[in-house]
């Protein structure tokens, strides 16, 4: 009786978010088209979003997610056009499947749902939700977490169909942006990245909360391992794939590189910032010269109109003089700004801050980017497997402990190229098998799974293929251990449906003695 009012009650959101989004195109100049398309998608989010939130702890209830694309359609897009592949009007995006323009509050995209989906997502985003003051990561982390969001955000929809589980690589606009946001949501939660994402205030030091979040929960060492990988990483990716701001950082890098190199002379940069600095008094004293005489004063407002084109010629006299008011205001600061580098602690300070900069933008020099990114991302994994340890070893309920099963079943199957998948990576191996052993040890020992072997290595043979099956229910799963050419294979089956069948590595050391159940049956793997 409860299945059929939670069903009764399912078709009643449904129809409520679909009035909701009626309610908000109808106020907007979206063609008929484009308005099936944003229905669609809610239907399929709505369809899939109870498997989805199975299959991955910690993602927000259906009713925020669906409600946060509602509110950014109504609120950022004036603008949505849905356009044809090979149309005239496909030129405007050239070699690419979207457009997000962020000022004009329009998006133009091929009739693809889970790119329209991702640009409802972009568009939504602010362009750098880290303060000025961290330098380099201010910009390429920001752009790392939101692209990361945007990704995450599509795919409800992308890999789920109300009945599988199925994850295309090609599909996901970056696996490495994935890997890496997925990393930084497993460890503190999609809640903190949800306000992080969403903040528009710089009051809140977002970043330093990050930082003292990561080492309250894993310890100091590993939350300054994984800030360094982290900041690493989001430079790289950011030269890899965005090219604005590559442009960006190739400017900053020479301007740092410049003014390292006049600080390596420090009798010579002291001559060069006096230098600036009579300059600019000299600038000054002219200014004001001009501003106390009416006649000078006339004299700069032709001068200056004169070379200006017509729609920036200053107005009149009275609005040059304000002009120059705030020019001279703004020479006041500069010389301010040098007199503080005259200073021998604030001299230091600034020599620091231009070779933190420099640190991350030598990162520019890389030749191999693809090799580079993938040693960086594998380093980052070692990280986060450790810290994942630590959140197995805190847990004491059957009802936590599913959860980071479900969890780690989830990251092991994360595409890490076109391949292969996090779980297949033979670099981490090691520290894979040891998450997995912890794991399936506390959940024997909270009874939540039997021992299958008393020999350990074949226990953990037979058990470790819960964390590669793309069962949505792993509650239901059932194994049946068979023997095939003188080798033994686990079958792992879905309720009576058959999923999958994996070789039993080391069947040499197999005793069937050892074995605490019968072979050729099915037994239920989760009590």
């Amino acid at each position: 009786m409860q299945k059929k009012t939670d069903k009764f009650l399912d078709k009643l959101v449904k129809k409520d978010y679909n009035n909701e989004l009626e309610k908000v195109l109808e106020k907007k100049y979206f063609n008929e088209n484009t308005k099936s398309i944003l229905l669609s998608i809610l239907y399929k989010i709505e369809t899939a979003y109870k498997d989805y939130e199975k299959v991955k702890p910690n993602v927000k209830d259906k009713e925020a997610f669906i409600q946060s694309i509602i509110d950014s359609i109504k609120n950022n897009c004036n603008d949505i056009k849905v356009i044809k592949l090979n149309s005239k009007e496909s030129k405007i995006l050239g070699n690419k499947t979207f457009l997000v323009e962020k000022t004009k509050k329009r998006i133009i995209c091929y009739p693809i749902e889970r790119k329209l989906l991702y640009c409802i997502s972009k568009i939504d985003k602010n362009e750098k939700i880290i303060k000025d003051n961290y330098y380099v990561i201010n910009k390429t982390l920001s752009d790392l977490i939101n692209v990361g969001n945007n990704i995450d955000t599509v795919e409800p929809m992308r890999d789920f169909n109300g009945y599988s589980w199925t994850t295309i690589p090609r599909e996901i606009e970056s696996i490495y942006h994935n890997i890496v946001y997925q990393n930084i949501r497993i460890l503190v939660g999609y809640e903190f990245l949800d306000d992080w994402i969403k903040n528009t205030e710089y009051i809140m030091d977002y970043f330093e909360s990050f930082k003292n979040r990561l080492e309250k929960l894993y310890g100091e060492k590993p939350q300054e391992k994984l800030i360094e990988l982290l900041n690493v990483v989001s430079v790289l990716l950011a030269v890899r794939y965005n090219q604005t701001l590559k442009s960006q950082l190739q400017k900053e890098k020479r301007e740092v590189e410049l003014k390292l190199g006049k600080i390596e002379d420090n009798q010579k940069f002291v001559q060069e910032i006096t230098k600036e600095k009579l300059k600019l008094t000299k600038e000054i004293k002219r200014m004001d010269e001009t501003l106390n005489n009416r006649d000078m004063l006339q004299e700069e407002y032709e001068k200056r109109n004169k070379y200006l084109p017509v729609q920036e010629k200053i107005f009149s006299v009275k609005i040059l003089s304000k002009m120059m008011a705030d020019e001279r205001e703004e020479k006041i600061e500069k010389i301010e700004k040098l007199n503080i580098l005259l200073n021998p602690h604030k001299f230091v300070e600034y020599k620091r801050e231009l070779e933190a900069k420099e640190k991350y933008l030598k990162l520019l020099n890389i030749k191999d980017l693809q090799k580079a990114i993938d040693t960086i991302i594998i380093r980052l994994q070692k990280v986060f497997l450790l810290c994942y340890q630590s959140k197995i070893k805190k847990v004491d309920t059957k009802s936590e402990l599913m959860k980071l099963i479900y969890g780690f079943r989830y990251y092991c199957l994360l595409p890490f190229d076109d391949k292969k998948s996090i779980g297949q990576i033979e670099e981490i191996e090691m520290q894979m098998k040891k998450v997995e052993m912890l794991l399936l040890k506390k959940a024997q020992e909270l009874k939540l799974i039997d021992v299958f072997s008393n020999e350990k290595e074949i226990d953990y043979q037979i058990l470790k293929n819960i964390f590669y099956v793309r069962v949505i229910n792993l509650e239901d799963l059932y194994i049946k251990l068979i023997k095939e050419n003188d080798k033994y294979y686990v079958q792992l089956f879905d309720e009576n449906v058959f999923e999958e069948k994996r070789e039993i590595k080391g069947t040499d050391s197999l005793n069937k003695k050892d074995l605490t159940f019968k072979m050729n049956k099915k037994v239920k793997i989760f009590n």
